[in-house]
């Protein structure tokens, strides 16, 4: 009954104040990216306080995250994360689904913000603007985030990579950073959230030039690594 409790106090709390900071992103957005980028983690940071002060949910750093600019590659099991690396990595340029993108006047922001949009079909087309994208979003110094499962999974489930990150990673040429997360544990898809730690593990540095299939390993195992 807490649980149920804190998420119901949450969900009026963030998404009544969200609303508001939400649809004056545009008005952010006339004023060029980088307005965007503060306004966005200016959210972030609102999530972060009700999460810790609603929920009860804290965050644990482990791991070492590089100085400079990088392409990180994260597990994906929340909606939690989505938000919190904003803020975590700096206001990176994120991998971000069209469906997320067509919405009116959100979507408009969010590509102002940088945000790199993909389709979900992974043709030779989507994949070549994609990587367009990001290139352009290296060359103004920013890092690149991916969740390259492609969708939310179970804590336990470990799909394979989606085709984006080989292609993003041999067209980028930067050092990857891998990221483990485990917030499917306190914040389920389904039911209450629940009060406890989430912990974000940088991994080992993957370097840019190894053959795909080593990459990919790498990237995987380390995402992985708080699965057991």
């Amino acid at each position: 009954m807490i649980a149920w409790l804190r998420t119901i106090v949450f969900m009026i709390v963030f998404y009544s104040i969200s609303a508001p900071i939400v649809l004056t992103v545009p008005i952010s957005a006339l004023f060029g990216s980088r307005a965007v980028i503060v306004h966005s983690t200016v959210w972030t940071r609102f999530h972060r306080w009700a999460t810790r002060w609603i929920l009860g949910i804290q965050i644990r750093i482990e791991g070492t995250r590089p100085a400079g600019a990088a392409f990180y590659a994260c597990k994906h099991q929340a909606m939690f994360e989505t938000l919190e690396l904003q803020a975590l990595l700096d206001g990176p340029a994120i991998v971000l689904k069209r469906e997320l993108a067509d919405i009116p006047a959100w979507g408009w922001a969010a590509r102002r913000y940088g945000a790199i949009v993909v389709d979900r079909d992974a043709s030779a087309k989507a994949l070549r603007n994609m990587m367009r994208e990001a290139i352009a979003a290296k060359a103004t110094g920013r890092s690149v985030l991916i969740f390259p499962e492609g969708t939310r999974v179970a804590p336990g489930e470990h799909p394979p990579l989606k085709p984006g990150f080989a292609g993003l990673y041999r067209a980028l040429g930067m050092p990857t950073v891998p990221i483990a997360c485990d917030s499917g544990t306190v914040w389920p898809r389904k039911g209450p959230k629940r009060a406890g730690v989430i912990t974000f593990r940088f991994g080992e540095v993957v370097p840019a030039g190894l053959k795909r299939e080593e990459a990919e390993a790498r990237v995987h195992a380390a995402m992985n690594a708080l699965d057991g």
